[in-house]
């Protein structure tokens, strides 16, 4: 297929009518669930199933690349020009035919191709989302206008933000734009990490709008916390991000099975690694940036240092739920980050020991990205302690940390 061919808009109609479709059933579900309820309660449970469908699609992104169904449809965004496989299947039967065992087979086309249907349902929800807030959100300043100052005062912290759908919007578009690229650039391997951490800022940013709609429904803010423990909540975010990109380079370069001992690797504790060339980040699959062939010591140096950043994020998240589980409002998220944990230590013991199983690979992609959400809940869930409000509950422990002073404005 010559490069001009790689982008072939004719099925794209279909393509948004089989999203549309698949998008139909969870609005209808939650809106009839929900009939009763508020604004923010409804687009609070919309935002909590798109959040859930958001992160089985992650899952699904991760068996399409772990089973090399990646470019089982060579071109975007159909299927050699069609809506589906179905009409594909000449094309398809040549492909196989010419490499049995190659990229493009049946079954890796219908993989790539039900990944492409579920993120393009997964589109529309999210633009649901983003259009149902904005209009909520002008009826609230409607009403907002109309009503007395006093009352307008106190109901300024509860009114909904549509600023956090609309980036989540152009995020997710952002996300089919690398999607195609992924497909068009024959799996380049920076495209497909961005594209992984693409789908945890995505997975992050529902995260947040669903702990939003929550808080508001409710009539309540986050809980205060200390600055220690509110720094450990970001230092760590920041840790996993570094930690999840590593991954996601250690599965684009195959370089999982570098390393097929633990604790030690090749028989050694710091085997041969050659990080400059495994480290080259503008280069095409299997290659450096002047075509010459990776050594294995490349391969070796990027799933080594994914290793040792494990360490140092397991302590951490360790070291953060022990602090989180004396805070009743964040007990839940540390009971999920110590069991998160544990299993990403089973499941990348298991891709190591075990020869890089499916179930173990996908899991260990489902985990990182579930770890990712957890601690953005945990964010939103929190605040910075404030330091007035905190010298009084010490003077007068009868005042709990972070109650608002006479006089004080809320903190928004």
């Amino acid at each position: 297929m010559d490069s001009s061919s790689l982008y072939d808009l004719t099925p794209i109609a279909w393509l948004l009518a089989a999203g549309a479709l698949i998008a139909l059933g969870p609005l209808v579900w939650v809106w009839r669930r929900n009939a009763g309820a508020g604004p923010a309660r409804r687009l609070h449970a919309l935002t909590v199933l798109t959040l859930f469908l958001t992160f089985d699609l992650t899952l699904f992104g991760a068996f399409t690349r772990l089973t090399d169904s990646g470019l089982g449809c060579p071109d975007w965004p159909g299927c050699y020009g069609n809506a589906s496989p179905v009409g594909a299947r000449h094309e398809i039967a040549m492909a196989q035919a010419a490499q049995p065992t190659g990229p493009v087979t049946h079954s890796k086309a219908w993989v790539e191709m039900v990944h492409r249907y579920l993120a393009t349902g997964v589109g529309a929800l999210i633009t649901v989302l983003a259009v149902a807030t904005w209009v909520v959100r002008a009826r609230q300043s409607q009403q907002a206008r109309a009503a007395p100052s006093s009352a307008r005062q106190g109901a300024d912290h509860a009114a909904l933000s549509a600023w956090w759908p609309a980036a989540t919007l152009v995020w997710v578009c952002l996300q089919g734009a690398f999607g195609a690229l992924t497909v068009t650039w024959k799996l380049f391997p920076a495209i497909v990490t961005l594209h992984l951490l693409g789908a945890v800022v995505l997975l992050a940013l529902l995260c947040i709008q669903a702990a939003r709609y929550r808080q508001v429904a409710a009539q309540r803010l986050p809980t205060p916390v200390s600055p220690a423990l509110r720094n450990g909540l970001i230092a760590t975010s920041v840790l996993l991000v570094l930690q999840i990109a590593l991954g996601g380079w250690v599965s684009t370069n195959y370089a999982v099975l570098a390393c097929t001992q633990f604790p030690t690797c090749q028989d050694s504790w710091w085997p041969p690694m050659n990080f400059a060339q495994g480290f080259e980040i503008w280069r095409h699959l299997g290659v450096t940036g002047e075509g010459v062939p990776l050594d294995f010591a490349a391969l070796t140096a990027i799933h080594y240092a994914h290793r040792l950043l494990a360490y140092l994020v397991f302590v951490a998240l360790g070291l953060l739920a022990w602090r989180m589980r004396r805070i009743d409002s964040l007990r839940p998220q540390a009971g999920w980050l110590a069991g998160l944990a544990l299993l990403q230590l089973a499941t990348g013991l298991g891709n190591v020991l075990l020869g890089w199983p499916l179930a173990a690979a996908v899991l260990h992609t489902g985990g990182a990205a579930a770890l990712a959400v957890v601690l953005v809940w945990a964010l939103c869930e929190s605040r910075r302690e404030q330091a007035a409000s905190a010298r009084l509950s010490r003077a007068n422990p009868a005042v709990p940390p972070g109650a608002p002073l006479r006089g004080a404005e809320v903190p928004r």
